[in-house]
């Protein structure tokens, strides 16, 4: 496990695998590459970031991940793999379930939301960003994407 503080100075723990957190996941994070690229978006007023958001209700955090992926990128994922979980002590603590997966379909952005599709950057673009909004710029980002990296994912 991982623990620091995030930009805002907020706790967080990063658990890689299993965690043993009772917090149940609503938060989702898709981190994956394709064809040696990152998929990532431009969020309209916070930056570059992978894709992520909320589960709806009724919705399982895998329906989640493939629906943010898709209405933010027009991506559509499959094999979905749950890599990680973060834990935000924010003030209403709450879990981030952390996932890799591979790419189905590269669509067009559904017209309406909050960002402006699908972002694709290669190793070098990405790290040199100076455009990662403040969730791509902290301790648990970073040991996310060396782990996607080291793992061929």
């Amino acid at each position: 496990m991982t623990v620091f503080q995030d930009l805002n100075g907020i706790r967080v723990e990063l658990t890689f695998g299993e965690s043993s957190s009772t917090l149940e996941a609503r938060h989702v994070l898709i981190v994956l590459k394709h064809e040696g690229k990152w998929l990532l978006t431009r969020h309209s007023s916070r930056g570059v970031e992978f894709p992520g958001g909320k589960a709806e209700l009724g919705e399982s955090i895998e329906q989640a991940a493939i629906r943010e992926t898709f209405e933010e990128t027009g991506v559509t994922i499959r094999n979905l793999k749950k890599i990680a979980e973060y834990i935000v002590e924010d003030t209403k603590p709450f879990c981030k379930a952390v996932f890799t997966a591979t790419v189905a379909h590269i669509g067009r952005t559904p017209v309406g939301y909050e960002t402006e599709g699908a972002l694709w950057l290669e190793d070098g673009d990405f790290a040199n960003c100076d455009e990662l909004s403040f969730h791509m710029q902290d301790e648990g980002m970073k040991e996310i994407t060396k782990w996607v990296m080291a793992n061929g994912l």
